[in-house]
């Protein structure tokens, strides 16, 4: 670095979901995916910013522990790690609405740094929200930062808990805050808990929704640097239209270092340089923080241990691809709760990226690992023909490759979406992939064998968030909405456990693949 050039470095994290102590819930052992980690491997100086993507409330037991028991504790643990790191700035994501205005509030409280949200309104005035902020560096360097939120906040959040919250466009926020500052600074940050839409490599479009459109802020603007989040997607950098854009993946597996050098030319195109790369979280955790709230993490491994009840027989890992095609004991368990709590005819479920068992006797841990979200459950009235289109949705999940089913890009990529395969419950269905998409269910009838009604309408139980039809389940997203719990689904789960132990083999559906 010549004597005209000053630099700014960058820690940037996002999608942490909860993981501040250094442990696998379910497995009940140790992991090196944790904030307090990372905060042990930050070395900032005057010339560092410490920043975060959003979706920091949801994700881990201790983060569901906490927020059912904060008032025994004198201290935030999100907040407490994230102070820990030295963060500086960070945004919301989609999934810290998912407790209501007061969690938020509580939060933002707790924390050192300053919350960016343009595109966030504070309709109750409680909140610590800012558009925009910048920051001036030892070195003399002027950062300027914003920082937005995908507006599909609006599509998945129940209404209860955003009244008092209004997400407007991110797109239109970001260009009204890069306005504001632009000619005020020397760099321009843009933290957006939102994706990409196109293959940065090719351009091609992945996405026609504008759930994520870091792409189009990045023609459409000139940001120096957009921080990415949301669709849990490693990419260490790429460049947009002159916009240079990165993304971390999930869970505090790793965090993105970046380092950017500005010479003393002003006017020049070439004056920032800018390097990045991903780096995995060590094993070694900070130890003032750690030791503050072990007392938290004691409760919450006591809690995960306290037994529930049982099943007739363990439930071996269930790999995706043979669930699909053969059914699922776990998802005929998540469907037989929701029919049990609804009274509905149907039921639809679905499970979690990684392949999930139970042993045979369950303790809170095992229902936390299995279900980890803290969705609700709606009840929705529905047409034969919903449900028709939406076992057509369930059935694009295969494609046929040398006469074998396998499942299809479009569940793969750009992010692995095995979560919108949906299992059905209370109904005897049938699936031809040598059809076309769209055209692949042959059979429908209910359980008991009776045909379905063209002119009866039919109640479905599912989540919250396929209610909303996300996951292209759209026929489900504009049914009426009957009635929805207020119990979350884990805590039905439970209760579910507790009154049927032992758990038999639930037989509530019928599914047959030919190809």
């Amino acid at each position: 670095m010549n004597n005209n050039t000053r630099s700014l470095d960058i820690i940037y994290t996002s999608d942490t979901h909860g993981h501040v102590y250094p442990v696998d819930y379910a497995k009940n052992g140790p992991s090196n995916c944790s904030l307090l980690n990372i905060a042990h491997e930050i070395d900032k100086d005057g010339n560092t910013l410490v920043l975060d993507g959003g979706d920091s409330l949801q994700g881990t037991p201790l983060t569901q522990y906490y927020l059912a028991n904060s008032d025994k504790y004198s201290y935030h643990p999100i907040a407490e790690a994230f102070n820990a790191m030295g963060l500086d700035y960070f945004t919301l994501g989609n999934h810290d609405f998912n407790f209501g205005y007061e969690v938020i509030r509580d939060y933002l409280n707790a924390m050192n740094a300053k919350c960016l949200c343009a595109n966030v309104e504070d309709l109750g005035g409680e909140l610590k929200l800012y558009k925009t902020d910048i920051v001036t560096l030892d070195n003399g360097l002027r950062i300027g930062l914003s920082g937005a939120v995908t507006d599909w906040v609006n599509v998945w959040e129940q209404e209860d808990n955003i009244t008092k919250t209004r997400v407007t466009d991110p797109l239109s926020a970001a260009a009204k805050a890069l306005a504001e500052i632009k000619d005020q600074c020397d760099i321009t940050v843009l933290i957006y808990h939102g994706g990409l839409e196109e293959n940065p490599k090719t351009g091609e479009k992945m996405s026609d929704t504008t759930e994520n459109i870091g792409c189009r802020i990045a023609h459409e603007q000139d940001w120096d640097i957009l921080l990415t989040g949301h669709q849990h997607i490693a990419n260490e950098k790429f460049v947009i239209d002159g916009t240079y854009a990165v993304q971390p993946p999930a869970k505090a597996e790793k965090y993105i270092s970046m380092h950017v050098e500005m010479g003393a030319q002003q006017g020049d195109d070439e004056q920032i340089k800018i390097s990045s790369k991903l780096v995995s979280t060590g094993s070694e955790h900070e130890d003032i923080v750690y030791n503050k709230m072990l007392p938290l993490e004691q409760d919450v491994q006591r809690w995960l241990d306290i037994p529930i009840g049982s099943i007739d027989e363990p439930i071996i890992p269930e790999e995706k691809l043979d669930a699909a095609l053969n059914g699922s004991r776990l998802a005929a368990i998540f469907n037989q709760t929701q029919l049990e709590w609804s009274g509905a005819d149907f039921s639809c479920t679905s499970l979690g990226n990684d392949p999930l068992g139970l042993e045979k006797n369950i303790t809170i841990r095992d229902v936390c690992a299995v279900y980890p979200f803290s969705n609700t459950v709606f009840v929705v009235e529905v047409t034969k023909k919903t449900i028709k289109e939406s076992l057509e949705r369930v059935a694009s999940y295969f494609t046929l490759v040398d006469g074998k089913p396998v499942v299809s890009e479009e569940f793969l990529k750009p992010k692995i979406e095995h979560y919108n395969y949906d299992f059905y419950a209370g109904l005897d269905y049938e699936f031809d992939l040598r059809r076309p998409v769209g055209d692949r269910v042959v059979k429908m009838l209910r359980i008991d064998g009776t045909e379905l009604s063209d002119s009866k309408m039919y109640t479905l139980v599912t989540s919250n968030y396929r209610a909303t039809g996300t996951g292209g389940y759209k026929a489900i997203g504009e049914s009426k909405v009957l009635r929805n719990s207020t119990e979350e689904m884990p805590d039905l789960l439970q209760g579910f456990i507790k009154k049927n132990s032992p758990v038999g083999d639930i037989k509530n559906y019928r599914i047959k693949v030919i190809y």
